[in-house]
């Protein structure tokens, strides 16, 4: 266990570094929240729990539609800039562990996760919470990049240059996977379906430099890799020039993440 918190304190430093909130308001990444929260018809007046907020992607928009909204994330600036951008929504941003969610079971009516709980190191005890704190009837929604899309190929890209992570810490982009969210969850009723997120940047160089200098995982292998950056740089150019459906300078590239919506079975109040 003593591991297991050094790994969650590296997390919270990894995803504290760069500017994860410019990196998605450049890319229109934040649309996808947005789109989790319509699928879902969030109600006015619904208990909404969003694991792994991050900065808001899918708490504000649930906010927006009249729900009363608690967003939790490990870190800190993290939440720092949620508040900012959920500044006036009564959104009630907690700091804490998608492995041990601090609320009592059945407390919510929607628990929402927007590239969020895929990160958690150990997905069954995620899971496990999520189902714990959705009330008999509720809905689950969350969205995670699929291992065959765009950025499934850039995390394997970046993570080729990094040494492996620990035996105890599963995949993030088995959430991505049918049949492996499937295995994690008891009690919920599991639907899927794919969409494209389209990830926009004035050029493949630019887009680049920005996963380098904003996204934290790549800034700090940046920093690790010291010389050898340059070939990491050139293997994401070569991916992303490869996966560029613009036609033009632009980058505009297709990133596919698999939609899970669920919903808990009454039987199992």
């Amino acid at each position: 266990m003593e591991r297991l918190a050094e790994y969650k304190e590296s997390v919270r430093t990894t995803w504290a570094t760069g500017d994860y909130d410019a990196m998605m308001r450049e890319e229109g990444l934040y649309e996808v929240g947005q789109r989790l929260v319509d699928a879902l018809a969030v109600q006015s007046g619904e208990d909404v729990l969003d694991v792994g907020c991050g900065t808001g992607n899918a708490a504000l928009p649930a906010a927006r539609a009249g729900a009363r909204v608690t967003g939790l994330d490990l870190t800190p600036a993290m939440l720092a800039k949620a508040r900012e951008r959920g500044a006036g929504l009564g959104i009630d941003w907690v700091e804490g562990d998608a492995e041990e969610l601090p609320f009592p079971d059945e407390s919510f009516d929607v628990v929402l996760s927007s590239f969020g709980c895929m990160f958690a190191p150990r997905h069954q005890v995620v899971a496990g919470e999520m189902a714990r704190v959705l009330r008999p009837g509720g809905q689950l929604g969350v969205c995670a990049w699929t291992p065959e899309g765009t950025i499934g190929e850039f995390f394997r890209v970046v993570g080729g240059y990094l040494p492996p992570a620990p035996e105890y810490v599963d995949t993030p982009l088995a959430w991505g996977s049918e049949d492996a969210v499937r295995a994690l969850f008891e009690g919920i009723e599991l639907s899927f379906s794919r969409e494209l997120g389209m990830i926009r940047h004035p050029s493949v160089v630019e887009a680049v430099d920005c996963y380098g200098t904003q996204f934290g995982p790549v800034v700090l292998a940046r920093e690790a890799l010291g010389p050898e950056w340059p070939a990491l740089r050139d293997d994401l150019v070569e991916l992303f020039e490869r996966n560029n459906t613009s036609g033009s300078g632009r980058l505009v590239l297709p990133a596919e993440y698999l939609v899970i919506r669920g919903q808990r079975r009454a039987s199992n109040a």
